[in-house]
């Protein structure tokens, strides 16, 4: 992606050449085109591939064993001539006939039933209905926890918008504009609420400064003016010098825990040249996690991975390119990852709840392929995808999204979705799968979805680069 790099199913045992062109929309995290030496702007063409599902069921191939008994034949009795005196014979004995055994009945061969989960993507069709259409770019989407039924869309340019009942205030909630750096994956990149808010009454942002470094910051929210944040209140919790212009991530939620987490690409270029994602001395290529109730800066959480060992105390997991989204599932705390590949293959990878410290693996492996080097990678000790897919033909750029855990659409709930962002292809995996999933094909839409994002009540909304913000829905296919 820029920023890092009809329906039907697609198939993993499907092996596709990545090939990208570029992509009208702009600045997402685009990957890079083959012999590319920095990100190139992707253009989508929307794909979809029939996936088969092999099922057995259990087969019991056992014949009845035949029957049988000794049986004996008597001899018959012989007649003597009234003329003739014979000469006595021996009556011989009866010959034996053996006796039959039954045939010993095969060892039933069972074939394995199919795994069964509690949810199917092959059962959904998702659908994308627009509530509202915000200024700028928008690519972030949160809300307050407040009660107020307010959703904070954030976009690009730097300002960050609320839309309640489907209407858009005039006025936005933030304007940094002046502060933010442009580019195709700078800007105002992402929002979240403390999880005491209103109590605690910070916002928190992550954005692109006029250096073009990474800044994380909060703003205050007074309560007698709701829609608007306090004019010079603006505190930096956290500052990170980007190397390159691409592959800032940008990404922060709170999560289960009341932490932040915070999403670094690996500082762009192309193919990580200096090898950031794997070198625990750098926080780019990773997921930091941070206290953040000092009044000013952040602490170290005691459980972060790294306290006491070789390695930043921020780090919770590493080995990302471009990690642009990411969400926690409300449910369970699991930790999903849209990850932006490199020239080939885009990937989404999980945390479950409470697991730091793992390594996705870039630079080593893009997906689930050697990258550096070409072959023979090692890959002891790395997590790899739950899933993955190419950019033939035409992606180049997975947009992590949210497991659904909404009331309104009770097909979806516990499936993960997630899109391409030049294709516009939307996918969906069991989020309570183990291992691999397969890549089930859900919705087939416009180019141009950058984000994903609930309402206070679980609902999933997406927002689209050209302004669009929907609302997901579900209906049985």
């Amino acid at each position: 992606m820029g920023f890092g790099g009809s329906a039907g199913r697609a198939s993993l045992g499907l092996l596709m050449l990545a090939a990208l062109a570029g992509c009208s929309t702009g600045p997402l995290p685009y990957s890079e085109p083959p012999g590319a030496t920095s990100e190139a702007t992707a253009t989508a063409g929307a794909s979809a591939a029939a996936r088969s599902t092999v099922g057995g069921s259990p087969s019991l191939g056992t014949s009845p064993p035949p029957s049988a008994a000794a049986s004996a034949t008597s001899a018959p009795t012989a007649t003597v001539p009234p003329t003739r005196a014979p000469t006595p014979r021996p009556t011989p004995a009866p010959t034996p006939r053996p006796t039959l055994r039954p045939t010993p009945a095969p060892t039933p061969v069972i074939t394995p039933a199919p795994t069964v989960t509690g949810w199917d993507p092959d059962k959904i069709s998702v659908r994308f209905t627009t509530v509202a259409t915000v200024p700028g770019r928008p690519l972030a989407i949160t809300n307050a926890g407040d009660g107020s039924g307010r959703l904070f869309v954030a976009e690009q340019g730097g300002g960050v918008y609320i839309v309640k009942g489907g209407t858009v205030t005039s006025t936005p909630f933030l304007h940094i504009s002046g502060q933010v750096s442009g580019g195709s994956e700078q800007g105002l990149l992402g929002i979240a609420f403390h999880p005491d808010f209103p109590s605690d009454n910070r916002v928190f942002v992550d954005y692109t400064n006029a250096a073009g470094d990474t800044v994380v910051s909060s703003f205050e929210v007074d309560a007698g003016s709701p829609n608007v944040v306090v004019p010079g209140s603006e505190v930096p919790i956290i500052t990170i010098d980007q190397p390159y212009a691409n592959h800032n991530g940008g990404a922060i939620q709170f999560g289960p825990d009341g932490y932040l987490y915070v999403a670094l690409g690996d500082g762009g270029s192309g193919g990580d040249p200096e090898n950031r994602a794997q070198n625990l001395s750098s926080l780019l290529g990773k997921i930091l996690r941070l206290d953040v109730s000092p009044a000013t800066g952040y602490a170290i959480p005691g459980s972060n991975p790294f306290v006491g060992k070789a390695g930043a105390d921020e780090i919770w997991l590493y080995g990302l390119r471009n990690p642009f989204r990411f969400s926690f599932d409300r449910k369970t705390g699991d930790l999903w990852i849209g990850d932006v590949g490199q020239k080939a293959w885009e990937e989404v990878d999980v945390a479950r709840a409470g697991d730091g410290g793992l390594n996705f693996g870039w630079r080593l492996m893009e997906g689930n392929h050697c990258y550096n080097p070409s072959s023979g990678c090692p890959t002891a000790g790395l997590t790899l995808p739950v899933v993955e897919y190419p950019h033939d033909p035409g992606g180049c750029a997975v947009i992590g999204g949210n497991v659904y855990r909404g009331s309104g659409y009770p097909i979806l709930r516990g499936g993960y979705i997630f899109s391409d962002e030049c294709t516009g292809s939307t996918w969906a995996l069991d989020a309570a799968g183990s291992g691999p999933q397969p890549l089930v094909l859900v919705a087939d839409t416009s180019a141009g979805i950058a984000g994903y994002g609930e309402d206070e009540a679980g609902e999933l909304y997406a927002a689209d680069l050209g302004g669009q913000l929907y609302r997901v829905s579900a209906v049985a296919r």
